[in-house]
């Protein structure tokens, strides 16, 4: 029954009476059963199996990048071809982990570039490695900023991506940290009044995302004057958009954290995701993850190792700052090698594109009457009125081969009917006009 076990019944049962349990299954008695039968059909042979997948492959459904305006977190933008060409190379795929520096100084010098730019583009002082997503590496923040001055009431910005809000609830509940959302005003920013009211000598952190949900640039420095400074600053910011922004570390930003899926990585079903980690380097020990350095050997020659490993594998487990095992290296090394392809004014043309696309897509729809719901400034994305059959609407669009807008009433009710609206530097004239046709209708 057990066949991948390696100890005789005899022993198995031993340690059963030991922990005063009958069978292995009474181990997960406290588990909440939510399945009552898996329904998987008997195994089959490899041919039939293979027809069966090409069968449903052909079921979905492929846009072309230029016709999609569906943002909300996840982003198409083009990819120079030589950003799959040199990630293609064997060798950055055999390391699992850099442990060994003298054997892995090509992995190691590669994360410490990553590192490097993730800094240059969040204007902080210390990355780490990455993270396993934007969603995690946020969750990971307010830990942090627990550790950091010891308090556990966290205000959180409802204009910050609710999928990030669930699993920083998630993630921080065991801990028992109080995770409490603040409005936004009519402007789409969090509101300040509100927020005003609810910081005092318990709050431990301020989170905002810039730009927000709503596609919404935050006024960080308004905010960081409003924060007393034993108040953790946490920023969810969007990678591309910093190349036209100013740095959230210019503003006095404690954590900088977000989602590096932009930086050279395609949309697929939504992933895979990388989690960018940067912070002050007076809060270095605090932070969660692995940092690579930059030092000499005694030949005098430039290596690189890690240089902290606050992981529970390294490390005592109540010392450790985090139990995440490994990174996204692979999507960092991604993310390093368009980076460096595209430089900065490279990235910067993507921003300003991006930005000049939706603001021109903003004015046209206007002029159809599909208002903006808030008049804050916005980077590449907006929020706007929809007819109250959208979400159907929506649907019939994949027949036209446009993957619109998303909804977000479910999310959001108090707005009413409304869509999330996004562009890129991949969106052309042509597809904007042709996406403004299908609109209209």
């Amino acid at each position: 029954m057990h066949r991948y076990v390696p100890h005789t019944e005899e022993e198995i049962q031993e340690m059963l009476r030991e922990i005063g349990i009958n069978s292995i299954d009474d181990l997960f008695l406290d588990v909440p059963k939510t399945i009552d039968g898996y329904n998987i059909p008997e195994g089959k042979d490899e041919f039939t199996v293979k027809k069966a997948v090409e069968k449903l492959a052909k079921m979905n459904i492929e846009f072309d990048p230029e016709n999609v305006f569906l943002g909300a977190g996840i982003y198409y933008h083009y990819i120079p071809s030589a950003v799959k060409h040199l990630a293609s190379n064997p060798n950055f795929l055999t390391a699992y982990t850099p442990y060994q520096a003298e054997v892995s100084q090509g992995t190691l010098q590669m994360l410490f570039e990553f590192q490097t730019m993730m800094c240059e583009l969040t204007g902080m002082q210390v990355s780490n490695s990455s993270m396993y997503d934007g969603a995690s590496a946020f969750a990971e923040s307010l830990l942090m900023a627990m550790r950091i001055n010891g308090k556990k009431k966290m205000l959180v910005a409802r204009t910050i991506n609710a999928e990030y809000r669930t699993v920083a609830k998630t993630y921080t509940k065991p801990s028992g940290i109080e995770v409490e959302e603040i409005n936004y005003d009519r402007s789409g920013r969090i509101d300040i009044q509100e927020l005003t009211a609810k910081i005092d000598g318990n709050t431990s952190a301020v989170a905002v995302a810039y730009p927000n949900f709503f596609g919404i640039v935050e006024d960080l420095r308004a905010l960081r004057e409003l924060i007393p400074q034993d108040v953790v600053f946490i920023v969810v910011a969007e990678p591309v958009s910093l190349a036209m922004l100013e740095a959230p570390g210019k503003f006095g930003a404690d954590i900088v954290v977000g989602e590096g899926q932009a930086l050279g990585v395609t949309p697929n079903l939504g992933g895979p995701g990388i989690g960018f980690f940067t912070t002050l380097e007076k809060h270095v020990r605090k932070m969660p993850g692995r940092i690579i350095g930059q030092t000499k050997d005694v030949d005098g020659k430039t290596g690189y190792v890690m240089i902290l490993q606050t992981r529970e594998q390294h490390i005592r487990r109540e010392k450790a700052t985090s139990n995440i095992c490994s990174n996204q290296a692979y999507i960092a090394l991604i993310n390093a090698i368009y980076l460096s392809l595209m430089g900065p004014q490279g990235l910067k043309e993507v921003a300003w594109r991006s930005y000049n696309n939706a603001h021109y897509l903003a004015k046209e729809l206007e002029n159809r009457k599909f208002d903006r719901l808030f008049d804050g400034e916005f980077f590449n994305e907006f929020t706007i009125k929809v007819p109250v059959n959208y979400r159907d609407k929506w649907h019939e669009m994949v027949k036209d081969g446009i993957l619109g807008p998303i909804p977000i009433d479910r999310v959001y009710k108090e707005l009413g009917p409304s869509a999330l609206v996004c562009t890129t530097e991949v969106n052309t004239k042509e597809s904007i006009q042709r996406f403004i046709e299908v609109m209209s209708k």
